[in-house]
């Protein structure tokens, strides 16, 4: 792999120029199936630009040979972009910010490509919006068939195992779509694009090195497929995030504790993940000795999530045991348990083998990545992207826009080693599964 990177790292893909035609023909690909929807690798809602083109429906294979034949640019892409930017480009960040903010304008208003998880969030959305409960109830069993059609086949019977704020933002989203699936489907597109731009105008405004921060996330043509073109709300959580990590580091005393808890108690109300962020500013605490701003943050991030969580009490978190028990391949998880299925260990065994072991490795790996930057670099950042890119690394079930975290992350870290690690783990995970949700859950 080395040799296959610095070969590469030495070609015409790090030609900054060469590395922006590479990137932005995969996201034009990408682009053409939401414009040419449905087909099997999008959504069947109508979005303003879904219909601009012939629907690819009835073409066989070729929608999936464009899908990933724009992955496989994109991915291309990215790493010429950051080895272009090791050999001393340095691009206007504002511009590449407009460049990403024009294409995200296009990919908000295109069927979503690539998953049906934004389907998923619509039917729960819809089911909170009509007061249901969205973490007992399924879409398939809450019976609304405008909303289950656009479900991926391994959601409909379900609950959801997002957190009360992206149930907040579904159902507001449910709201002014009513029947009409589709506005809903936009609303929620339109959302995460905003949010991905969002976030790419704090690290460009906070961020030690903007341009080394708005390669990483807004410019990133990965995370632009992925998170944005398909409309995952794994961006919600990034975002917020990182505003949790710049407070910490910018806004002292009290307040800029209560702050940092209550984006932390946010981040985790819009999806579990985010509590990985909150252990890595906490181990970063402690490290310091800073124990009175360690349970200030604390408290404040515990009040934010019982405030979400009343809504729903426990309900909310009964989804996640079940989640906590699926494993996958890329995911070495899946080896082990087909490994211990093989030698005739008990299902229910191995279930627990696994849920128990993995939180283990994560540490040990998120341990080893920390040791592997720089002591100089400050632990407020790099023990987040460390829990972040373990759970990556070590989780039983991981998709490429989980990467969003540490991608989110490492934009505050000068160039190390884990950036090029993080970069073919997402390209791996990108080229692994990228389906129009008619697979596995995600």
């Amino acid at each position: 792999m080395g040799a296959v990177i610095r070969q590469l790292s030495g070609s015409r893909l790090a030609d900054s120029r060469i590395a922006i035609i590479v990137s932005g023909t995969g996201l034009l690909l990408g682009m053409i199936l939401g414009a040419a929807a449905p087909n099997v690798e999008t959504s069947t809602v109508a979005l303003p630009l879904s219909h601009l083109l012939p629907s690819l429906g009835n073409r066989g294979y070729l929608p999936v040979l464009i899908l990933y034949a724009g992955d496989a640019l994109a991915c291309a892409g990215l790493a010429g972009l950051l080895w272009a930017y090791s050999q001393g480009w340095t691009p206007d960040p504002r511009r590449l910010l407009l460049a990403s903010s024009a294409v995200v304008a296009v990919m908000v208003n295109l069927a979503p490509v690539g998953s049906s998880d934004v389907g998923s969030y619509a039917a729960y959305g819809d089911i909170a919006a009509h007061g249901g409960n969205p973490y007992l109830a399924t879409p398939r069993s809450w019976g609304d068939a405008a909303y289950l059609h656009v479900v991926g086949g391994s959601w409909t019977s379900r609950p959801s195992v997002y957190g009360p704020v992206a149930t907040a933002l579904q159902a507001f989203a449910a709201r002014i779509g009513g029947q009409n699936v589709s506005l809903t489907v936009w609303v929620l597109m339109l959302i995460n694009g905003a949010a991905f731009i969002g976030t790419g105008y704090v690290l460009l405004k906070t961020s030690d090195d903007p341009v080394r921060a708005t390669l990483c996330w807004t410019a990133n043509p990965v995370l632009l497929q992925q998170l944005v073109g398909g409309g995952h709300v794994d961006t919600l959580v990034a975002g917020t995030a990182i505003c949790a990590v710049q407070a910490s580091r910018r806004a002292w005393g009290a307040r800029g504790d209560v702050l940092t808890g209550v984006l932390l108690g946010l981040a985790c109300g819009i999806k579990i993940n985010g509590a990985l962020i909150a252990l890595g500013l906490g181990w970063a605490l402690l490290h310091d000795r800073e124990v009175l701003r360690a349970a200030r943050v604390a408290l404040a991030a515990a009040v934010t999530l019982a405030a979400e969580y009343s809504f729903y009490a426990s309900s909310a978190l009964k989804p996640l045991a079940g989640a906590a028990t699926q494993v996958t391949l890329p995911s070495p998880w899946r080896l082990v348990q087909i490994a211990l299925d093989a030698a005739g260990v008990p299902d229910g065994t191995v279930t627990d083998i696994i849920k128990y072991s993995w939180p283990i490795a994560m540490l040990v790996v998120a341990w080893y990545i920390r040791r592997q930057i720089s002591d100089e670099q400050p632990l407020a950042v790099v023990a987040p992207f460390a829990l972040a890119f373990a759970w990556v690394l070590t989780a039983p079930w991981v998709l490429a826009w989980y990467t969003a975290l540490a991608w989110v992350v490492i934009t505050q870290i000068p160039r190390n080693r884990m950036t090029r690690w993080l970069t073919i783990v997402t390209i791996v995970l990108a080229l692994w599964l990228s389906n129009g949700g008619h697979g596995g859950p995600t």
